[in-house]
């Protein structure tokens, strides 16, 4: 790689990562339309159809694992951040990273579900179309220090080279880690400049506050023995208009529960919500929906969800 190189010296460009599953891009549709729409917001003149076509010949290469592209900006001409005003400032150089992996097929009909209160198992939980998503077992999640940037709207949402602010927010994380080997702790919560809380270190976040399920005590017991965190009471996903990353299975989830009786809501959160949430979970496009028991606020106060 040059040190022109404009992803290495600017974060120039973007990247999205997908799990591949039995040969087949998971939401590959999805990702088609973050390469198209990111090559359109930051101004790159992307082959979309022969790329997907690539991608899709190099997913059934793989079979079982994670592929991760990223797009740069082609070297400029121009000395400092300026790129050239005619094609050669839009060309684009593309990477591709194949990481094998034998991890269970998120459409494996042999998966193990879970009752309620086992955490030692993966969990398939159905969209309302009927496709599967991969529920991880419930895990700790800390409310972080750091911060992430408040974005200018041309760049909010967008999964952009520039992810400084989440290093650093993963660093802390880590470090919690290392303070508590065996707490069980999966996730860190990140608010921006701004005081909203926004997302997860890696992950998108949607919550219920209390009063939001829509199950009846006479119905809890039975619903608790096949709960599905997808379609179970109303659920609330921050906005991402100012910073933070619209992740794929985000938009998976929203897209999904639009039909249903309780479509997801956006709606930003809080420090004064946090001791009100009654049910929350991370998700992305490899590890799918990632349910959070406990809730530990930089206070030192811990929130258990149900």
């Amino acid at each position: 790689m040059s040190l022109d190189n404009r992803g290495l010296a600017y974060g120039d460009g973007f990247f999205t990562t997908m799990a591949v599953r039995d040969g087949q891009v998971l939401w590959a549709d999805y990702h088609w339309q973050r390469l198209a729409s990111h090559a359109v917001a930051l101004q790159l003149d992307i082959a979309t159809p022969h790329l997907v076509s690539s991608l899709k010949a190099y997913a059934q290469q793989l079979q079982q694992g994670v592929m991760k592209v990223i797009v740069t900006r082609a070297t400029q001409s121009l000395r400092g951040y300026s790129f050239a005003a005619d094609a050669a400032g839009n060309a684009c150089e593309i990477w591709l990273k194949l990481m094998p992996s034998e991890g269970q097929s998120a459409t494996d009909q042999s998966a193990t579900h879970k009752t309620a209160g086992s955490h030692d198992t993966l969990d398939t939980l159905l969209l309302p179309n009927g496709a599967p998503v991969i529920q991880q077992a419930p895990s700790l999640a800390v409310c972080l220090s750091s911060q992430i940037a408040v974005l200018p709207p041309t760049l909010a949402g967008l999964k952009s080279l520039n992810r400084l602010d989440n290093v650093l927010a993963s660093g802390e994380l880590e470090q919690i880690k290392a303070r508590s080997p065996d707490a069980g702790i999966g996730e860190g919560l990140l608010r921006d400049m701004s005081g909203q809380w926004v997302e997860g270190v890696m992950s998108n976040v949607f919550y219920q506050l209390s009063g939001s399920h829509t199950t009846s005590s006479g119905q809890q017991e039975d619903a608790n023995k096949d709960r599905n965190y997808l379609t179970d009471g109303q659920w609330y996903t921050p906005p991402m208009t100012q910073s933070g990353v619209a992740g794929v299975m985000r938009q998976v989830l929203i897209d999904s529960l639009a039909e249903t009786q309780n479509r997801v809501i956006m709606r930003s959160l809080a420090d004064n919500d946090l001791p009100q949430i009654s049910q929350m979970f991370f998700c992305n496009a490899v590890r799918g929906v990632m349910p959070v028991s406990k809730l530990t606020l930089l206070s030192g106060q811990v929130v258990e969800f149900n």
